[in-house]
C-alpha cells in the first residue's frame, strides 16, 4: 500500500485541551498506529539537555532531531508511555520543564523540518491517529478527518494540575495557568508552523466534555468519514 492512501486522523490543539488522551484512545479503539509528535519533540529536547546541548545552538539540535531514537508504548497498566534510546522517560516528559523546553525547540524551522519526515514515517497500514499542534496543517495536510481540540485556559490548566499532582508533583495552579498562557502565545504567534486549526478541521470545544464524550464524538466523525464501521 503506498504511503499516501494510508488513512489519517489528525488532532491538533493547544496543551491540556486532551488531544493526546482522546488520540490515544482513538488509535487504540481503530487498530492503528498512533503518534505523539509533541512527545518527539519533548524527546528531542531531553536529548539536548541529557548530551549537554544548550537550547540555543541550533546545529546541535538539528543532529539530535536527525539522531533521535523514539518509540511509543504502553506500560504494564496501559498507560502511554515513551521511550528514548530504549529507556522509559515518560515521567520525565510529562514535567512542565520538559514542556517549555519542547515549546522552544518547536519554534526553530530548522529543527522542525529535521523532524518533519519522521513523523510522516509514522503513517502505516492500517492507519494512524496523530495529535500535536501542526498535524492537520503542516505534517498531514491530506489527512482524512481533522479535529482541532480546544479548552479554557482555566480548565486546562485545572487538567494539567490533577494529572501532575497524581504523579506526585508539587506544582502551583496559577503557575500552570501562566506558563499555559505563555506557551499558548508562543505557539500561536511562532513563525513556522503556528498553533491553528485547518481550514477543513473540525472544532471542538472540550472544556465541559468528559473524556468519553470526546471520544464518541471523534467517532462519529470518523464514522461520516467511513473511517470506522
Amino acid at each position: 500500500m503506498h504511503n499516501d492512501s494510508i488513512p489519517v486522523i489528525t488532532i491538533d490543539g493547544p496543551g491540556g485541551s486532551g488531544k493526546g488522551t482522546l488520540s490515544r484512545l482513538l488509535a487504540k479503539r481503530l487498530g492503528w498506529h498512533w503518534l505523539d509528535s509533541g512527545a518527539i519533540y519533548r524527546l528531542t529536547a531531553q536529548a539536548a539537555l541529557r548530551n549537554g546541548v544548550d537550547l540555543g545552538d541550533i546545529p546541535a539540535l538539528v543532529q539530535q532531531a536527525r539522531t533521535l531514537d523514539a518509540s511509543f508504548g504502553e506500560s504494564a497498566d496501559g498507560e502511554a508511555s515513551v521511550f528514548l534510546q530504549g529507556e522509559d522517560v515518560t515521567a520525565q516528559l510529562r514535567t512542565e520543564e520538559a514542556g517549555e523546553a519542547a515549546s522552544r525547540i518547536a519554534a526553530c524551522p530548522e529543527v522542525r523540518d529535521a523532524l518533519l519526515q519522521r513523523q510522516r514515517d509514522f503513517r502505516q497500514a492500517p492507519g494512524l491517529v496523530a495529535d500535536g499542534r501542526d498535524m492537520g496543517t503542516v505534517v498531514f495536510p491530506d489527512a482524512a478527518l481533522k479535529l482541532f481540540l480546544t479548552a479554557s485556559i482555566e480548565e486546562r490548566a485545572e487538567r494539567r494540575y490533577k494529572q501532575l499532582k497524581a504523579q506526585g508533583f508539587d506544582i502551583s495552579i496559577d503557575a500552570l495557568f501562566r506558563e499555559i498562557s505563555a506557551r499558548d502565545e508562543r505557539d500561536m504567534n511562532r513563525s513556522v508552523s503556528p498553533l491553528r486549526p485547518a481550514e477543513d478541521a473540525v472544532i471542538i470545544d472540550s472544556s465541559a466534555m468528559s473524556i468519553d464524550e470526546m471520544r464518541q464524538r471523534a467517532l462519529d466523525l470518523a464514522r461520516e468519514k467511513g473511517l470506522v464501521a
